[in-house]
């Protein structure tokens, strides 16, 4: 038996029958069932399905390089090695986070060896692709351009962001989903069945419940489910009838607590925060609950998420209701008051309150629309009225009228509104919605711009 074959052999020594608790556990059950053809694969049928791209690619041969992209536990490493066999290549296999650039080209100056030798093809396989630095992923690119090597890169972390560019552009990336309930019932009752690589030597009983609860619980990760369910079954004494009954109570005991899948740099660290903003500014306080809950649950960083909630007070709720920006507030300040776990309760009413807030971005918007009038160039002059002092006598100097440099004072009114200039072009950037308590914002608005309108009008009847 070659190394290559050594190393991914998954054949297990049955044990007598009345031995059968004592299986070969130098490799964990996830790895003793990996799938080894595609009929036994579980999942992915969005690309896997029949006549699906990837099969069709797989089946013909006809495939250069392959970029798998999803969370742990759903099939990407396996994958890779059933298309090494269907395709009779030789398959070398390379670690991002150990492999080097010396690595990369002894993998290619072999294959382009066997190559000449035997014209067999050796697919290159390189697990946490990511992990390359963009120098190490710029060796790959001569050997992929000649067909030297047949590339597989797999990834937990989104490609287009964390893969060079020419590298992406000359593969073939296919998204893998998180296994279903379905296919992970389907993976335990093989692994229950199966005598030669499985649990099938011991007489298990898995219960519905159990089942149930173990394919929730692994979140989709298949080499979790396994593993949980193995863990039960060797820890589980057997009863008078010799049965190793796992039940709710034990597959509970045998995965105590659900590992979220969350990166703290990547994909679902980015896609829960979406979806929590999200949710709060759509108004559905139970989904923006659930995602802070999974976020804290998953160690987030309290803090980002605080600012998170700072920042959607003004920017979603806005001038609706502004006592959300000092729920926001407060809620970031007792966050560093008194950390976790006591930190979720401000966290939560903060985040409820943002969600059944009424909502506007008016604010927001004409902020944004200031800015981009300064950017291009749109710089005005202050009103001579507006000036300082010292800069009003510079006016008078040049020839400005003192009725043009007459500031009045907004207090010297009962109501506390007097019409006067303050931007030369008079331009309108914030505009009051009609959400909340926005409504009285315009109404006064309303009422102040007619007012100046009405005194521009008057004054260029006295000018005339």
């Amino acid at each position: 038996m070659g190394v290559m074959e050594e190393l991914f052999d998954t054949s297990t020594q049955a044990e007598p029958a009345n031995k059968g608790r004592n299986l070969n556990t130098g490799a964990p059950l996830a790895a003793r069932m990996r799938p080894r053809t595609l009929t036994e694969y579980s999942g992915q049928e969005h690309i896997l399905g029949p006549g699906r791209l990837l099969r069709r690619a797989i089946e013909a041969d006809r495939f250069s390089s392959l970029i798998f992209y999803g969370p742990p536990g759903v099939g990407k490493t396996t994958l890779a090695h059933i298309i090494s066999r269907e395709t009779k290549a030789r398959f070398v296999t390379l670690s991002g986070v150990e492999s080097n650039v010396a690595d990369i080209r002894a993998a290619a100056d072999a294959a382009e060896k066997l190559q000449r030798m035997n014209s067999q093809a050796t697919i290159l396989f390189v697990d946490e692709i990511h992990r390359f630095n963009k120098a190490q992923q710029d060796v790959l690119l001569p050997h992929l351009e000649r067909g030297t090597l047949r590339f597989i890169g797999a990834t937990t972390h989104n490609p287009y962001f964390y893969i060079n560019s020419p590298l992406v552009s000359r593969s073939q990336i296919f998204t893998l989903e998180p296994l279903g309930m379905d296919d992970l019932g389907k993976l335990m009752d093989t692994a229950v069945a199966d005598r030669e690589r499985g649990l099938g030597t011991m007489q298990i009983v898995l219960t519905p419940e159990a089942k149930h609860h173990l394919a929730t619980i692994s979140d989709g990760d298949a080499r979790k489910c396994l593993n949980a369910l193995e863990l039960a079954a060797l820890t589980t004494p057997p009863d008078a009838a010799e049965n190793i009954v796992i039940n709710l109570a034990v597959a509970e005991e045998s995965a105590q607590q659900k590992t979220v899948v969350y990166d703290g740099d990547g994909d679902a660290h980015y896609d829960t925060i979406s979806a929590f903003i999200k949710s709060m500014r759509g108004s559905d306080p139970d989904a923006a609950i659930y995602w802070l809950a999974k976020m804290l649950y998953a160690g987030e960083d309290i803090r980002f998420i605080a600012r998170r909630i700072v920042i959607s007070a003004s920017e979603d709720v806005g001038m609706a209701d502004s006592n959300a920006l000092r729920v926001a507030v407060a809620a970031q300040q007792a966050v560093e008051f008194i950390g976790m776990p006591e930190a979720r309760i401000p966290l939560a009413h903060a985040t409820i309150y943002l969600a059944t807030a009424p909502k506007s971005k008016r604010a927001y918007l004409a902020i944004d629309k200031a800015l981009d009038d300064v950017k291009q160039g749109r710089t005005l002059a202050v009103p001579p009225h507006l000036r300082t002092k010292t800069r009003k006598k510079l006016a008078a100097a040049s020839g400005t009228t003192a009725a043009e440099m007459d500031y009045k004072y907004a207090h010297d009114s009962g109501e506390g509104y007097i019409p006067q200039a303050y931007l030369p072009e008079g331009k309108i950037y914030y505009e009051p919605s009609s959400n909340g308590m926005e409504v009285k914002v315009r109404e006064r608005l309303n009422y102040w711009r007619k007012r100046f309108e009405e005194d521009q009008t008057l004054n260029k009847v006295d000018a005339q």
